[in-house]
C-alpha cells in the first residue's frame, strides 16, 4: 500500500473531528521549540515547532485575536490546511490534545521493545541524540537520516533497515508518507517523540508497528517550559513515556 502524502493527517483529522466539536480550547502556548494547546477539562497536547518556523510571527498570520473560545475544531483544521509550521503544530498539538493518553503506571523502556540485535541495521529518521549510544552499544549498525541526507543515501538505508526509528516531526514537515514508501520490510517501525499521536487505529495498514508518545503528569510545568522556550529535555521530568504496539493485518 502506497501513502500519499499527509495521508497520516488526513485520517487523524477524519478519526478526532466529531469529538473535536465538544472542546473548547481554554488557552495556547507558542515557544520556541513546542506549541501547546490546552481545552476543556485541563486536557494539554503538546508538539513540536519546525526549526524553519523559530523566528516567525508568534502568532500564525491567519489568526487574529485570542484563541481561547473556539472550538478545538477550529485548531484540528490546521493539521491537514495549516499554511504554516507553527499552524501545523498548533494542530498536532489540538490533537494531542483530544487523544489525552492515560498515564501509564510504569514507563516501558522503548528500546527494550525494539529488542535490537547485533548486526542488524537500524535506520534513525531525525536525530535522537540521547538514545544514539544506548542503540550503538547493541552493536547494530546505526545510520541517521536528517533532511539534506542525499535522496539515493536515504532510499538505499530505508529500503535496506532492519527497524527504523522515525521521528514525529515528520508528521509536521510532510515527509513521513514518503520515509514510510520507502522502507523495505523491517521488522519493526517506531515513530517516536513527545508530538507523537497515541492512535493506534490511524497506522493500521502502514509499516508503522510502535508509536513511542508521552502523556503529561504535570501540565502547569509543561505550559511553563513551553512558554519560556525549552525543548524536550526541559519538559522530560513533566511526561511519562508510552508506548503502544499497533496491530499489522
Amino acid at each position: 500500500m502506497t501513502l500519499t502524502r499527509n495521508e497520516i493527517a488526513g485520517r487523524l483529522h477524519r478519526h478526532l473531528v466529531e469529538a473535536s466539536r465538544r472542546f473548547v480550547v481554554e488557552d495556547v502556548r507558542i515557544g520556541g521549540c513546542y506549541v501547546a494547546v490546552v481545552l476543556t477539562g485541563g486536557r494539554i497536547g503538546v508538539a513540536a515547532r519546525l526549526k524553519e518556523a523559530v523566528g516567525a510571527e508568534i502568532e500564525p498570520p491567519r489568526a487574529s485575536g485570542r484563541f481561547s473560545g473556539r472550538t478545538a475544531e477550529t485548531l484540528l483544521e490546521w493539521l491537514v490546511c495549516g499554511a504554516g509550521a507553527v499552524e501545523r503544530a498548533m494542530g498536532l498539538a489540538a490533537a494531542n490534545a483530544l487523544i489525552h493518553p492515560d498515564i501509564p503506571g510504569r514507563e516501558e523502556d522503548t528500546l527494550g521493545l525494539m529488542e535490537l540485535r547485533p548486526g542488524e541495521r537500524v535506520a534513525m529518521v531525525g536525530l535522537f541524540r540521547p538514545i544514539v549510544a544506548r542503540i550503538e552499544a547493541t552493536g547494530v549498525r546505526l545510520s541517521v537520516i536528517e533532511r539534506d541526507t542525499p535522496q539515493k543515501e536515504r532510499r538505499q538505508v530505508l529500503g535496506a533497515c532492519d527497524v527504523a526509528i522515525v521521528t514525529a516531526t515528520t508528521l509536521l514537515n510532510g515527509t513521513l508518507e514518503e520515509v514510510l514508501n520507502e522502507l523495505g520490510k523491517p521488522r519493526h517501525v517506531a515513530l517516536m517523540g513527545p508530538s507523537t499521536p497515541l492512535c493506534e487505529e490511524i497506522f493500521r495498514g502502514t509499516p508503522v508497528t510502535h508509536l513511542g508518545g508521552s502523556a503529561i503528569v504535570d501540565g502547569a510545568a509543561v505550559l511553563q517550559v513551553i512558554s519560556r522556550g525549552g525543548g524536550t529535555p526541559d519538559m522530560r521530568p513533566c511526561l511519562r513515556f508510552v508506548n503502544i504496539m499497533v496491530h499489522r493485518s
